[in-house]
């Protein structure tokens, strides 16, 4: 059965917002947006309202999604001069689509709910390409009511989705999908770089690992970028960054050492000293080569 077409608020029209917006556009919502910039052409060539500000979406619609780059954009944003906050009445929800800190997570959660509201976060992961093939994979925290509310919305942006439990357990799993992706992306980069450096071609020993329990999407994605050297970003360095820093911090808050993903970042900051924030999170492998003095698909010395 096709859904009712609703009023939907977004916020956020970035790499990945954008093409999240124009998944519910096209089936049939109106959509009510501001973003920082200019409104992507792909977005204001359609049914969608521009807005002057966040306080003007929330008074119109009655799902308003937010998909921001960190914490004090999201807080900014809810809470700030012509805020989302500002425009809402009883009965709304606000969706936090951002990866963003758990603890605060909870105030923003705690804020929205004494305005009569509901609040959900539900980061994602899948990067640029799963907000355009609509395969985003959706962690959820928040009451069980406003999520099967939204539920037929986020099955327009992603597949794999679960609500986790309550506000601040999305952003938890997403913390910790950020863990494991960042050592992933590290355990890759050192298995290509030794590999290499011992004489092996590369890309056939990706090809072979694929077909063992040593693979993975970060073996196949990755392993194939440190090889191609492709580090356009899907997703940059700096982002990544910031996701291990609500990581460690959280860890600290928790009283929990994360040895590894103390190391990945460290990395990660070794490559943006270099020029490299901006770099896809696949270049971490250039921080290991640095300290080698060796790149993957360079012809090891006889």
């Amino acid at each position: 059965m096709a859904q009712e077409p609703s009023r939907i608020g977004f916020v956020g029209l970035g790499i990945m917002g954008a093409p999240m917006a124009q998944h519910l556009i096209q089936a049939g919502h109106q959509l009510y947006v501001h973003t920082r910039s200019k409104v992507p052409e792909a977005i204001s060539q359609t049914s969608a309202h521009a807005c002057a500000s966040a306080q003007e979406v929330a008074q119109h619609a009655d799902i308003i999604i937010t998909m921001l780059p960190d914490t004090p954009d999201v807080e900014k944003v809810l809470f700030g001069p012509s805020g989302i906050a500002a425009g809402l009445s009883a009965g709304k929800v606000v969706v936090d689509m951002s990866s963003i800190s758990p603890m605060a997570t909870k105030t923003f959660a705690q804020s929205i709910e004494a305005l009569g509201c509901q609040y959900l976060d539900a980061p994602v992961s899948g990067g640029e390409v799963g907000a355009r093939n609509a395969t985003l994979t959706i962690m959820v925290g928040g009451p069980q009511s406003a999520f099967d509310r939204v539920k037929p919305l986020f099955e327009l942006m992603g597949k794999n989705i679960t609500l986790i439990g309550g506000n601040g357990d999305g952003q938890t799993a997403k913390v910790a999908n950020q863990i494991i992706v960042a050592l992933n992306i590290e355990a890759v980069a050192e298995a290509l770089l030794f590999a290499a450096k011992a004489g092996a071609d590369p890309a056939k020993v990706r090809q072979a690992l694929m077909g063992g329990f040593a693979a993975s999407r970060i073996l196949e994605v990755h392993g194939e970028r440190m090889i191609k050297r492709t580090f356009d970003p899907g997703f940059r360095i700096e982002l990544h960054q910031k996701d291990l820093n609500l990581a460690l911090s959280s860890a600290r808050s928790l009283g929990v050492s994360l040895p590894n993903t103390a190391t990945a970042q460290e990395l990660f900051s070794a490559c943006a000293a270099h020029g490299g924030k901006a770099w896809d999170h696949s270049a971490m492998v250039k921080a290991l080569e640095t300290l080698a003095n060796f790149e993957v698909g360079q012809t090891a010395p006889a």
